[in-house]
């Protein structure tokens, strides 16, 4: 039986039909994922559904006595409210801090912020989890949830598909999330529904296994979608071959898969992609030797020792205001560092996508084709020429677009088109700062297929943990002020940091150092940390060569192959003696 059901649901905007007649329904234990292109009716979806919309036509029928909570992309707070009155009420401190559940949502959403601070003076992100603890701490039925992941850094991500997970038994209560966050939707859902051309297609499972069973209906149908099929099976190989943090795949039909993935390559060319980063680069990209940054003696970065490879592909972690953007700001010159020094190659050419829209700003009042005919007029992207019109198309511009001014683009039309404009002045080294801000899931898709056969230097700032996995091979958080390299991948940042409260703030110069060192002895130690940080890099890379080796070695070469399993042995080994004694540094360091 149905909690929320919509039966012959139409809704339009001027000249546009967003739903059309639609029938569809929400039951006790659905978890639902939302996804769609932007403006293709995701939002309006959930307004139908949380009865904050009336449809133009069509029912919506809700089970007698369901409740219903909806986290909307807008809050509607007075600015003199405090966090406390506006998450749990006006009732006394010690009722609600009694609460496990309240004590539990205060700690994941809001550990950075006093409760007793008034609303106005909250920054937006603040602001956004405020509204999310509010909605999290109230007992529901049915949570329709728009965009939760904004806001969140990959740790806050975490904590709240974990409680999303255990907030109700199974088989009871309802969930409906639109999210672009592909990592949070195989974590959450068991159900996805994609919303297109007015009508929703249902499938079974989180993103991965709709991407698998988006392709099968495509096959079948023979669709002529071919740019879009060919593009999501690459990502399917990908899925299928196993990011770092998909240790349970979903049940996917093995036969099937197999067969769409038989012949389709490796994302990623990595001898490739290095080659062709060196010989455009040289040797040399960006030193930070000992570099550190403070604003009006408040530090912000310090002691960052890290030489940037020519191909290096790096996605940097962090809570929000950890310094990830000052990092960048020191790679890429527009700030100084106040300590140490940072030296960069004579031929790189850097260019920085940020979260603001800047280098738009002087084209507002042009026409997108004439934008870009003010660059070259061919790009060569995986050894393909293409025109800036066929790249344009690529990054999802229909031919209707190029006549379009820039003001009056959408917020993603505008974020690819600032992508497009960067990756046209073809630089050899790629900072991104949030890039995946207002695409969807499709144009995120895009975007990582051009990321793929681009074959400079690329540092990702994100808190989009699919990304990351997706288009970087190795990852640095920033914790306490410093840069700290991560074998384990973003498993080890949510190990390392997660919700505990922040790194208490290093002892001054006079007072003892930790454990009793010397500062000749801290001195050694840090300077062994980070040579174990390359040498465990470095061997990581020599274990998967062995294992790729594995991969074409003739199984019928016994003794070859037996060859290949000592030598495995032995780099194994070396690895975990790396990592022991790195974690026996790590802990006389006091970190």
């Amino acid at each position: 039986m149905n909690l929320v059901g919509l039966e012959g649901i139409s809704h339009e905007y001027p000249n546009r039909v967003i739903l059309d007649n639609l029938t569809i329904g929400i039951h006790a234990g659905d978890r639902i994922g939302v996804v769609g292109r932007n403006g293709d009716g995701k939002s309006t979806l959930l307004s139908i559904i949380g009865g904050i919309l009336e449809p133009d036509s069509g029912r919506v029928t809700r089970r007698g006595g369901i409740t219903s909570g909806f986290l909307t992309q807008d809050d509607e707070f007075h600015a003199d409210d405090t966090v406390a009155r506006i998450v749990v009420g006006d009732g006394p401190e010690h009722e609600w801090a009694s609460s496990p559940v309240i004590r539990d949502v205060l700690a994941g959403l809001l550990g950075d912020v006093d409760v007793e601070s008034r609303i106005g003076d909250l920054s937006g992100g603040q602001r956004r989890r405020t509204a999310l603890a509010k909605l999290l701490v109230g007992d529901w039925d049915v949570l329709l949830l728009d965009e939760p992941t904004n806001h969140l850094d990959v740790a806050g991500v975490n904590w709240l598909a974990e409680h999303l997970r255990r907030r109700w038994p199974t088989g009871q209560g309802a969930m409906v999330v639109v999210t672009h966050d592909r990592w949070f939707l195989d974590a959450v859902s068991t159900d996805t529904w994609e919303v297109h051309d007015g009508v929703v297609d249902k499938f079974e499972g989180g993103y991965a296994a709709y991407v698998l069973q988006r392709v099968e209906r495509q096959r079948q149908a023979a669709s002529s979608e071919e740019r879009r099929q060919n593009l999501l099976r690459k990502e399917l190989a990908w899925l299928r071959r196993g990011a770092p943090a998909r240790t349970s795949k979903p049940k996917f039909r093995i036969d099937a898969a197999t067969a769409l993935i038989a012949d389709v390559p490796p994302p990623r060319d990595r001898v490739e992609l290095a080659k062709m980063a060196t010989q455009r680069l040289g040797k040399d990209v960006v030193d930070l030797i000992d570099a550190g940054y403070s604003i009006d003696g408040t530090e912000i970065l310090k002691d960052i020792e890290w030489r940037i490879a020519p191909g290096e592909r790096t996605g940097i972690l962090g809570r929000n205001g950890a310094g990830k953007s000052t990092l960048l700001g020191l790679i890429d010159g527009s700030l100084d560092a106040t300590t140490g020094r940072v030296k960069t190659g004579k031929t790189v050419k850097l260019r920085r996508l940020d979260q603001r829209l800047e280098g738009l700003d002087e084209f507002m009042n042009d026409r997108v084709t004439d934008v870009i005919a003010q660059f070259k007029t061919t790009y060569n992207a995986g050894g393909i020429e293409l025109t800036p019109g066929q790249l344009l198309e690529r990054l999802g511009f229909s031919s209707a677009h190029l006549t379009t001014p820039v003001k009056d683009l959408s917020g993603g039309q505008k974020r690819r088109l600032q992508i497009l404009l960067i990756l046209l002045d073809e630089p050899n080294v790629l900072l991104l700062d949030e890039p995946t801000n207002d695409l969807d899931t499709d144009m995120l898709a895009a975007l990582e297929d051009v990321l793929d056969s681009w074959p400079g230097t690329l540092i990702v700032v994100s808190h989009d943990r699919y990304l990351l996995e997706r288009v970087t091979d190795q990852q640095y958080a920033v914790i306490g002020h410093k840069l700290r390299h991560l074998p384990g991948g973003v498993d080890e940042y949510l190990r390392l940091d997660v919700r505990n409260p922040p790194p208490a703030p290093a002892p001054a110069k006079s007072a003892p150092v930790a454990a009793g060192l010397s500062g000749s002895e801290r001195h050694a130690l840090d300077k062994e940390s980070k040579s174990l940080d390359r040498q465990i890099v470095n061997q990581r890379a020599t274990v998967e060569a062995i294992h790729a080796r594995f991969a074409t070695h003739d199984q019928s070469d016994y003794q070859g192959l037996a060859a290949l399993t000592t030598e495995l042995a032995t780099a194994t080994d070396s690895l975990e003696s790396l990592e022991s004694r790195w974690l026996e540094v790590a802990e006389k360091l006091g970190e």
